[in-house]
């Protein structure tokens, strides 16, 4: 089993607080690293674990959770200082040396790829972010970081991007705030034991800054900015009023080619692949819940947001306003592939399967491939089941898409 696999299993153990479970990579990993402190650290985990369920099979105690809880920090905490010595032992992340403070290629390098980050890295970055002279520096580190805590959660890095939301530095503070809310999302069960965490992003993220840098990241996912940017075919009109809010009142001054690539800093591109699951990984998180809550308006935008970019994920239970909007992006000729595959669902589930068919052969006819159709058509078979749709009637529509 790979380290990754390893990984994978022990994380999928400790979403259910099932500790055994990561007891048993833990053992393995302690073995490969020789570490004496790691194996002592593991075997009094174990104990106090045995000790909480030996309590629990005699008594109930309202603080048996608390304990749990408490519990399972520590091993994430130790989870996280064994996979990085792994990747190090393995070679898959190499340690790095300290960086050349002023040139901006080593200050990536160091923060996207150093798994053991010292305490002065981090004050070194606060600093930064506060002195209008290394703006730059400040700015490449904490997109680099961002890059480092998505592979490998660190619980005093992602506590300083946390307080650099509030940094004087507008374009630090958006990244860090940006970052924040996707590092948040990935790592969101995790979060639920790191309550401090927590309470940081509250305390320092204003929520209506907050919820436009999530709008313009959603709405970024059909931007291709190198490419724009390549293709020397950008336009103010390209990019959308979020993004200019994001980059500044003074970004349209300059040309746009110099905006997007101020933009292109605020999103790296090494991240793009990462933006692209923001719309799976944000609707069922308590970073949504947070920034979105109970607010009807903004649940209506970030509704409609998410239909932009191609994803039925909110409004499976309201499909008639899906399918409106839907049959306006349709007639206004903007249409892609998979607004036809949404919009042949909304059919689907009212019962007009000839229209359906209809919409899905034309997504079809706009996909490069057969292949490339089903890979869009395909992850929504479960919510069509889920909603009425016999799955013997998916079945059949699929077979005939594929004849026809």
């Amino acid at each position: 089993m790979s380290l990754d696999e390893q990984r994978n299993m022990m994380e999928h153990a400790m979403t259910e607080r099932m500790l055994n479970h990561a007891f048993v990579v833990l053992r393995q990993w302690a073995h490969e690293l020789g570490f004496a402190p790691y194996v002592d650290r593991i075997h009094s985990l174990e104990d106090n674990y045995k000790q909480l369920f030996d309590y629990y099979l005699v008594a109930d105690d309202p603080e048996r959770d608390t304990i749990h809880n408490q519990l399972t920090t520590e091993v994430y905490r130790l989870a996280d200082e064994m996979y990085a010595d792994m990747c190090l032992k393995q070679g898959k992340s190499p340690d790095m040396h300290g960086f050349e403070p002023g040139n901006v290629s080593s200050i990536i390098n160091y923060f996207s790829s150093c798994v053991h980050l010292q305490d002065e890295d981090l004050d070194w970055l606060v600093e930064a972010a506060y002195d209008t002279n290394r703006a730059a520096e400040a700015l490449a580190a904490t997109a680099a970081m961002t890059t480092h805590l998505r592979d490998m959660f660190d619980e005093s890095a992602m506590s300083t991007l946390l307080d650099l939301i509030v940094a004087d530095n507008q374009m630090v503070a958006e990244q860090a705030l940006a970052s924040s809310i996707l590092l948040l999302a990935q790592w969101d069960v995790r979060i639920d034991f790191f309550p401090d965490l927590q309470q940081r992003f509250i305390e320092n993220a204003d929520d209506e800054r907050a919820y436009t840098v999530m709008c313009a990241l959603i709405r970024s996912v059909n931007k291709s900015i190198k490419d724009m940017i390549d293709s020397n075919h950008i336009t103010p009109d390209d990019v959308p009023e979020e993004i200019w809010t994001l980059l500044g009142d003074d970004a349209k001054k300059g040309s746009v080619e110099d905006a997007m690539k101020h933009l292109g800093k605020l999103m790296p591109k090494t991240e793009e692949d990462y933006i692209r699951t923001i719309v799976e990984m944000l609707p069922e998180t308590w970073v949504f819940d947070q920034i979105v809550g109970e607010d009807e308006s903004r649940n209506s935008e970030i509704e409609q947001l998410y239909l932009e970019t191609g994803s039925m994920a909110l409004m499976w239970d309201r499909t008639e306003d899906a399918e409106e909007w839907l049959l306006q992006r349709l007639r206004s000729g903007r249409a892609n592939a998979q607004d036809y595959i949404n919009y042949g669902h909304c059919c689907f589930l009212k019962g007009d399967k000839m229209m359906a068919y209809e919409n899905y052969r034309e997504a079809k006819r706009l996909c490069k491939s057969v292949r490339a159709f089903f890979d869009l058509f395909r992850p929504d078979r479960k919510m069509l089941v889920e909603k009425g749709i016999p799955l013997e009637q998916v079945y059949l529509m699929e077979d005939h898409l594929l004849k026809s």
